[in-house]
């Protein structure tokens, strides 16, 4: 049967030039980026485990944790953290398989310890959080769904439901992730006064951008409000020309525009990096989309994508193919400026057969749409012929999820 694939072209502007966009994105040690990354860490090591000791992936859902934010004093040359952060496993998983117990809750602690250890390097894992473990066992007719997987050549969805995704990624969105990948992986390593709970606000007027960042210092690396106030100066120059260096636009940057340098208690100062230590609880799926970005723009899936299974769960499946797609049809498919994806599964069918795979695009170059409609429909099919690559590159780490 041949899959339902709709291409139609969109007459309107493109994002990149209309005269206001919005952007943002939680960086790794934000709260709620903290519960997608614990999700995502936990349904990965429960997939390896599940293939290391039953040959396959077995039903779970993680993408239901919260962070509960604990109490801290930070004062310059080093705080104490009062009361632990509480961060709350939940969700499902199978426990019991072929006459074995496996051990989900005990994978399930060591993963989320093992993703704080490596997110936030100042937490001290003793004294400053409280992992508890509540995962239940998922509902027979969805465990009955999934069952289904290993009987046919293709998963069966477990839920009707959606995903979306776009590019090219506008001058607004790469200058942002560009931002948060350089402070991420060149700039805290050599400056380890930045703490991992960044947010990144961007705005473009016309020709314009301006991004908002809020940066937690680590107060063992601040010995007086000088030395803060000289890290603040640093790290804005620092992403000022980055930002500078991803577009032609005129950039400014600002940093921790909240602050007040008359009073200790006003300013972005930590003791472990993130604001969860001291009034900032996090969810999962309250943050940043599959992309990487919250865009109000763009069309997005309300759907949390961290922890969600990588067999056949739609909320993660299709909203990491959507942008897959959509990224790989404006790179081969010349004239589109805004591209957009979006993918409708119905629970229980397979799920390289959606009920409609819409694909909108908008092109200012006057190119061949009959062309384009061809090119770009060979590409969605395809793309839904391997979906399972998506599931292993997901176990294997390759496909971030926030």
């Amino acid at each position: 049967m041949a899959r339902n694939i709709a291409v139609e072209t969109l007459r309107e502007m493109p994002v990149n030039k209309q005269h206001i966009e919005l952007a943002e994105r939680k960086c790794i040690g934000h709260p709620d980026s903290i519960a997608d990354g614990i999700a995502e860490a936990i349904s990965r090591a429960l997939s390896r485990s599940y293939l290391d000791e039953c040959g396959a992936v077995l039903h779970h859902n993680t993408d239901q944790g919260e962070v509960v934010a604990g109490e801290s004093l930070p004062k310059f040359g080093g705080g104490v953290v009062t009361r632990p952060m509480y961060i709350l496993l939940t969700g499902r998983a199978t426990k019991f398989y072929d006459g074995a117990t496996i051990p989900t809750d005990s994978i399930a602690v060591e993963a989320a310890r093992n993703y704080l250890r490596n997110t936030l390097e100042f937490l001290n894992m003793e004294h400053d959080v409280i992992v508890d473990c509540r995962m239940g066992v998922g509902s027979s007719d969805l465990r009955d769904v999934f069952k289904a997987c290993s009987d046919n050549s293709r998963p069966h969805a477990n839920d009707t439901s959606f995903g979306v995704g776009h590019a090219p990624f506008s001058d607004l969105e790469r200058t942002i992730l560009a931002v948060s990948e350089h402070l991420d992986n060149v700039y805290r390593p050599k400056h380890p006064v930045i703490g991992t709970d960044v947010k990144i606000m961007g705005l473009r007027q016309g020709d314009d951008i301006t991004l908002t960042l809020c940066v937690p210092m680590i107060d063992r690396f601040c010995s007086s409000m000088d030395d803060y106030i000289e890290a603040v100066r640093k790290v804005t120059e620092e992403a000022r020309a980055v930002a500078s260096a991803q577009s032609s636009r005129k950039v400014a940057v600002q940093v921790n525009t909240g602050d007040n340098y008359k009073s200790e208690s006003s300013i972005f100062l930590t003791v472990t990096g993130t604001s969860a230590e001291m009034g900032d609880d996090g969810s999962v799926g309250r943050g940043n989309r599959a992309n990487g970005l919250i865009t109000p723009h763009r069309p997005m899936s309300m759907e949390a994508t961290s922890g969600k299974n990588p067999i056949n769960h739609i909320g993660k499946i299709y909203n990491l193919l959507a942008t897959d797609l959509a990224t790989k049809c404006t790179r081969e498919v010349e004239g589109i400026d805004d591209l957009y994806v979006r993918l409708l599964s119905q629970i229980g069918k397979p799920i390289d057969k959606p009920l409609v795979a819409s694909v909108q695009y908008v092109s200012e170059s006057g190119i061949d749409e009959m062309r384009a409609a061809k090119e770009i429909e060979a590409i969605i099919d395809d793309g839904l012929e391997n979906i399972t690559s998506i599931t292993e590159r997901v176990i294997q780490g390759e496909l971030k999820t926030f």
